[in-house]
């Protein structure tokens, strides 16, 4: 599984898009989270996540995933509407799904609002695909970084993919001599999922802000400087790394820049604010590092990422996929 490139996306995707209305404020676009819609009062924020790979706590990890879509964009979600597929009428599986769903939500104060449930035998595992929205008082896009703003990272590299590994692939970690303290403090970081938190922070000052899920740290600082058509170099030691997720990859040979990212918040910021921002999220006890900088050279006009020695304009594949082969 990846995701479409660039090209593809705007040739089948984003010039295709219905009937044009005046309520649309920010529609799709390359590394957007969600679009906006003026509604008579506040803009409204709206998006929708599939998730599929990961078993053992689906249903916790889409509510997180599709919410943070709209925390990304400034929103505050109030409001999810849920698809599930099952492989079979397992009512078991949907018990454990819904129940899921349902305390996640709770826990981040949206309501579920209306959905679908269905079997279909083609599927080996649950699918869902949820929709959220929220209203924003300031709707701040993926496209928005300016040269010379800070980069802002929050919590760390891998922190869904950690969580996953910890659950779906427990098995295999212990074979590979993980210890079992490690294991469970790396599930623990369900509870770390969702970017609500430092949404209400990050809003009011960023320039852009962006969620990164497949292809991880790497792959959503790709699309936020592709998105802001600006150039980032990217230091992996920049980037913080929890012992926990270190060690989960290590045992997986994945790299922890290039796995499931959601937990973690991409935001620019203008240059003067970062240490203010910085320290502000670490006030409300929200880990946070400036991790690059903005490139405001006049002599690297070619958008993208610049790490390790390649340049990268399009999806990053992210390695956690293999594994459920």
């Amino acid at each position: 599984m990846s995701k479409l490139s660039p090209d593809a996306l705007e040739r089948y995707i984003f010039s295709r898009t219905g009937a044009p209305n005046g309520s649309l404020l920010a529609g799709p676009g390359y590394g957007e989270d969600a679009a906006a819609v003026a509604t008579d009062g506040s803009p409204m924020v709206v998006s929708t996540d599939p998730i599929s790979l990961a078993a053992d706590r689906i249903g916790t990890l889409g509510v997180a995933i599709a919410s943070n879509d709209v925390a990304a964009c400034g929103g505050i979600p109030e409001w999810l509407v849920a698809t599930i597929f099952l492989p079979t009428a397992d009512e078991g599986l949907l018990d454990d799904v819904t129940a899921q769903l349902d305390a996640e939500a709770r826990r981040l104060g949206i309501s579920i609002v209306g959905g679908h449930t269905e079997t279909l035998a083609a599927l080996e595992r649950p699918l869902l695909s949820l929709t959220c929205m929220g209203p924003t008082d300031r709707y701040v896009p993926t496209s928005g970084a300016e040269p010379g703003d800070a980069v802002v990272l929050t919590k760390g590299a891998g922190i869904e993919a950690t969580a996953v590994l910890a659950t779906d692939f427990r098995s295999e970690l212990e074979a590979a001599g993980v210890d079992a303290a490690t294991l469970e403090s790396a599930a623990d970081f369900f509870d770390d999922i969702s970017v609500l938190p430092e949404s209400a922070v990050l809003a009011a000052t960023a320039t852009a802000m962006h969620d990164p899920t497949e292809g991880g740290v790497l792959n959503g600082l790709v699309e936020l400087a592709c998105a802001a058509e600006v150039r980032i170099e990217l230091d992996r030691e920049a980037v913080p790394i929890r012992p926990e997720t270190a060690a989960c990859c290590a045992a997986m040979d994945v790299d922890p820049l290039r796995v499931l990212g959601s937990g973690a918040m991409l935001a620019t910021v203008p240059g003067d604010d970062a240490e203010q921002v910085v320290s502000t999220l670490h006030t409300e006890g929200i880990d946070a590092t400036v991790v690059a900088t903005v490139d405001d050279s006049p002599q690297t006009d070619e958008a993208g990422v610049v790490f390790d020695g390649s340049h990268y304009t399009g999806s990053v594949d992210d390695e956690m996929y293999g594994l459920w082969e």
